[in-house]
């Protein structure tokens, strides 16, 4: 049983160390710096299952200088840009709020057009994409967030 236990231990920290190393930029700069990963790249380097790696992250949580995030917001799909750097999906959503704050009042971007200043950026994404994940960051459509 204690063997067991230390043996978890082990896992849990050697897979937050995997994360630490991996998201360098995230913990100096923030989320716009957040990498793509999956459990199947941690679960490699750490020489356990991937499954090991989703039970053993599961209601953990990393205290870091953003905040405390839970251990499973690290693992995020991604982007490749057009300069072949890979992005992550919460960095795609950093740039499309960048994007919204920065508008002007009286003529919002739609989402075609931030489709278009990202795809100038290297971003490839699609409109429906942008409304996804607009929608998840509670961001209003082009016609409602217009001001007269």
């Amino acid at each position: 049983l204690i063997k067991s236990i230390h043996q978890r231990q082990q896992t849990i920290s050697n897979i937050a160390h995997q994360i630490v190393s991996r998201q360098k930029g995230f913990f100096d700069h923030g989320s716009a710096h957040l990498k793509p990963m999956t459990m199947v790249q941690i679960a490699d380097a750490v020489g356990v299952h991937e499954t090991t790696v989703s039970r053993a992250i599961s209601g953990k949580y990393i205290s870091t200088p953003q905040g405390v995030f839970e251990m499973k917001y690290f693992f995020t799909p991604g982007y490749q840009t057009s300069s072949g750097v890979s992005m992550s999906n919460t960095s795609v959503k950093e740039a499309i709020l960048d994007l919204v704050k920065g508008e002007s009042g009286s003529a919002p971007l739609s989402d075609k057009e931030i489709v278009e200043i990202l795809g100038k950026r290297g971003i490839p994404i699609a409109r429906r994409t942008v409304a996804k994940y607009r929608t998840e960051l509670n961001i209003l459509p082009s016609n409602m967030r217009r001001k007269y």
